[in-house]
């Protein structure tokens, strides 16, 4: 991999209004842009969390549609790759949605695309019950993508529970880095959020970049955060634990 690079990871609130979301998502790559760094990594639901479960569904469209393409305008206007993980695509009918880790690149382009395969459907102990699969089609196929940041390996949130999709696309695929936006819950993340992104990059010997989402969104629900850059000795190289904002790390 190349030397020298500044990478960032982008911690945020969604909630269920998509122009407030593209307003934070544009100033914190504003931000990140001026910083230095040439890819910004953003949660899982960066552009949109639901009131309840569901709500997703009555604002998920096609890659090629207006909310993408806003996006797609803001990397090639900042000259910034954009890692934009759980983005709600269209599903294959009215009633189910894909939970789309989306990678675009300093020219605007869509240079890959990975549809979560793990889907969070959990009884939280002393928590709510959460059934992704209600309203969501799981994906098939594992992504890696190359990037002047080296070889990416995509996954999205609850995948970090499977370690042998990392594996696969460590050994199998080349993955170099693995980018896991999420929206970890408070209970599961206090538990397990650290522990499980570390062990996947010590067990591959990758970097592993987690954009989180964190604080109390419109429904309710609260996200861990604790956004985290780790090394591929398992070193915490960069952290943002609390609010909104994004967090830079020169890397490789």
């Amino acid at each position: 991999m190349a030397n020298s690079i500044r990478i960032a990871a982008a911690q945020m609130t969604s909630v269920n209004d998509l122009s407030a979301n593209f307003t934070t998502c544009s100033r914190l790559v504003k931000e990140a842009v001026a910083a230095g760094a040439k890819l910004l990594c953003f949660p899982e639901n960066f552009s949109y969390v639901g009131a309840k479960t569901g709500d997703s569904l009555t604002i998920a469209e096609s890659l090629d549609g207006p909310i993408m393409k806003k996006y797609c305008s803001l990397a090639k206007d900042s000259n910034i790759w954009l890692s934009l993980g759980g983005f709600q695509e269209k599903g294959y009918d009215d009633s189910h949605l894909r939970n789309t880790h989306v990678l675009i690149d300093n020219s605007g382009n869509i240079r890959s695309t990975y549809r979560k395969m793990h889907l969070f459907d959990v009884d939280v102990p002393g928590g709510a019950v959460y059934k992704e699969s209600s309203f969501t089609e799981a994906g098939r196929d594992i992504v890696t993508a190359d990037s002047p940041f080296g070889r990416l390996g995509l996954t999205v949130c609850y995948d970090l529970r499977f370690p042998e999709l990392y594996q696969r696309l460590r050994f199998d695929h080349g993955a170099e880095v693995l980018l896991v936006p999420a929206a970890f819950t408070k209970v599961t993340g206090e538990a397990h959020w650290e522990i499980l992104l570390r062990a996947r990059a010590i067990e591959t010997q990758c970097y592993v970049i987690a954009a989180a989402q964190g604080g109390k969104h419109s429904d309710g629900r609260e996200s861990y955060g604790d956004t985290l850059i780790i090394d591929p000795w398992g070193t915490v190289i960069g952290r943002y634990r609390t609010g909104f904002d994004w967090h830079c790390c020169c890397g490789y």
